[in-house]
């Protein structure tokens, strides 16, 4: 039987994060699996389950009483140099939501010797990579594509823990397939030799031997910035006058990406694929600086991959390292206000206690952190959002061979879809399509002999489209609408094939707290890009760092992860250097049923 709901149900349902049996109102998929026992902190201090709640021991007026054994007061100042830190005593820290940014916030200080708690609201961990259960579908309800996983193996390595024995990881091959309206089709590998090939059959040897040369300026593009502009903590835009940012300049970051990319290829069909990332950045390719090719490294040439229980699998590990490494994390908790006094937080009030604390990370949407602090940044231009997006998460009893595990399909039109999307606020005549089937690489998130299709479609935010309470009534037009355009593009009977589905659009997202009804908060235009960009330390707050999209870097998983270790040095004073790429552990893909049918 078919059922149409909306992400706003997940208020009201079951949150699960797996598959298993039930601890504390949350399901997992497999025993606590860490290579061994790690406890930071003082001696005899002992790790914290999310079930216990050891005493804080402070009283209400903030004044101790008996406190518990803890680790000298950890100081900035003297003369060090480098980014501002949190001054002051930091040993007992709050992290206020357990999504991806929290998560890695709270390992990155749990492995610089902090005590840390994590409140959630939700009933367990991953913020916007949840997980909604619909008639035996696990359905993902954030981001589909992981790169960079060794962002990942930072935050486990930061307690002594591995990735490899959280995750199993798939690397995708190809990461995607990509569909045009011409009826041309090009897999997109991240092997080079791969790749050159495919690009050979479909659009020739020049534009084969262009792409050698677009991939390698890719990577030293990513080499000059991850290390100066992209993991870094910015105080003033003074920090950029670096050698790195002359040789930026000479790599043509400065320049339009669209620009820059037809340098190398001609195909207008294959620039879209080096460009269209530069929409979830909330700028279109022919306004983006180049500098934003780095978004198509981690897509076409890191590696795209897919962690086995889906992508809230991710959080899921992240939380249960943390608690496994001596966090305590309290679910089902809505901190209400902020204790204050002399400019410091001194304790997070929930509906439920009174946490004291020495610092406080605020890994919650933008909103709701400003909404407790009490203020916003003082910009001098208003901020701008990224486009939102429309999910249909789709459970279907069939699916399609070709499809790949992602699927761009792109219609015919470009810049015009840009505009739509950016300035006209209508949504795409024409749409290009990402449809994911995280079935592919792991079928028990579905029924068994069934399938499961993510189908997302980029529109207007709110604040240049059509708002909340339009949506509610546009809603079942532009789902119908998407399913006749995927059955005219191939997808045929995709329609009486849906058993079950979820629909988001951005009435839902706004609803969730989002601003602007967009799951990808602030655009990367340049004024806010960088030092530019709302900074992760609060004027008037001496021990408040935030962390997640709103802040720096910015928007995507691998931005996120980084956020919540830069907001983790901030209080820690301690720097974790991100390392070039590094080997990481993944499953061969097994040969699915729709390769079989390829």
């Amino acid at each position: 039987m078919r059922a149409l709901v909306t992400l706003r149900d997940r208020r009201s349902a079951p949150v699960t994060t797996g598959r298993g049996n039930p601890v504390n109102g949350v399901v997992r998929t497999s025993p606590v699996r860490p290579p061994h026992r790690y406890r930071p902190g003082p001696a005899g201090h002992k790790g914290r389950h999310d079930s216990v709640r050891a005493p804080h021991g402070t009283v209400a007026s903030g004044a101790p009483d008996a406190p518990a054994p803890r680790a000298a007061p950890f100081r900035a100042g003297g003369a060090v140099t480098g980014p501002r830190t949190v001054a002051g005593p930091t040993g007992d820290v709050v992290v206020v939501g357990a999504g991806l940014a929290g998560l890695a916030a709270a390992l990155h200080l749990l492995g610089a010797g902090r005590r840390v708690t994590v409140v959630e609201r939700a009933a367990g961990p991953g913020g916007c990579a949840g997980r909604v259960e619909r008639g035996g579908y696990h359905i993902d309800t954030g981001p589909t594509v992981l790169t960079m996983p060794h962002l990942l193996d930072e935050a486990f390595a930061a307690v002594g823990d591995a990735l490899s024995a959280r995750l199993e990881l798939t690397e995708l091959h190809p990461a995607y397939r990509a569909r045009f309206a011409d009826g041309g089709v090009l897999d997109v590998h991240t092997r080079a030799d791969a790749m050159e090939d495919a690009v050979r059959d479909f659009a020739g040897p020049r534009d084969a031997a262009g792409y050698r040369e677009l991939r390698r300026w890719l990577e030293r593009l990513h080499r000059v910035q991850m290390g100066r502009f992209i993991d870094r903590n910015f105080d003033s835009p003074a920090q950029l006058l670096h050698p790195d940012l002359a040789r930026l300049a000479a790599l043509g970051g400065f320049g339009r990406l669209e620009a820059r990319i037809a340098r190398f290829v001609g195909d207008e069909r294959l620039r879209r694929v080096f460009s269209f990332q530069a929409l979830y950045a909330g700028v279109p390719p022919a306004r983006a600086l180049a500098a934003y090719a780095v978004i198509a490294y981690m897509d076409t040439v890191a590696g795209v991959y897919f962690p086995r229980g889906g992508m809230h699998a991710v959080p899921r590990a992240l939380a249960d390292a943390a608690r496994d490494h001596g966090a305590e994390l309290r679910y089902r908790e809505r901190v209400t206000r902020l204790e204050w006094r002399a400019g410091r937080v001194t304790a997070v009030v929930t509906d439920h206690d009174r946490v004291p604390c020495d610092a406080v990370v605020l890994a919650c949407e933008p909103a709701a952190a400003y909404a407790l602090l009490g203020r916003a940044p003082r910009r001098p231009l208003p901020l701008r959002h990224s486009p939102s997006a429309v999910v249909l998460h789709a459970g279907t009893d069939r699916t399609w061979p070709e499809l790949a595990h992602h699927t761009l399909s792109f219609g015919a039109a470009w810049h015009r879809t840009f505009e739509e999307l950016t300035r006209t606020g209508t949504v795409m005549s024409d749409p290009s399509l990402l449809v994911t089937r995280p079935t592919t690489h792991d079928p028990a998130l579905a029924p068994s002999g069934r399938h499961l299709h993510y189908i997302l479609a980029p529109c207007p935010n709110t604040a240049v489209g059509p708002g909340p309470a339009a949506w509610h009534t546009l809603a079942p037009r532009y789902r119908d609408g998407l399913i006749r355009e995927l059955e005219r593009r191939g997808l045929s009977g995709l329609g009486a094939a849906i058993e079950e589905e979820v629909m988001v659009t951005p009435a839902d997202w706004t609803a969730l707290g989002h601003r602007a009804g967009t799951p990808f908060s602030l655009a990367h235009t340049f004024p806010q890009t960088g030092p530019f960009r709302p900074a992760n330390l609060v004027r008037g707050a001496d021990n408040v760092v935030l962390a997640g999209s709103g802040t720096t870097p910015g928007v995507g998983v691998p931005m996120v992860l980084i956020s919540g270790k830069l907001a983790a040095e901030r209080i820690t004073g301690r720097r974790v250097t991100t390392a070039r790429r590094r080997a990481v552990t993944t499953t061969p893909p097994a040969p699915s049923p729709q390769d079989a049918v390829r």
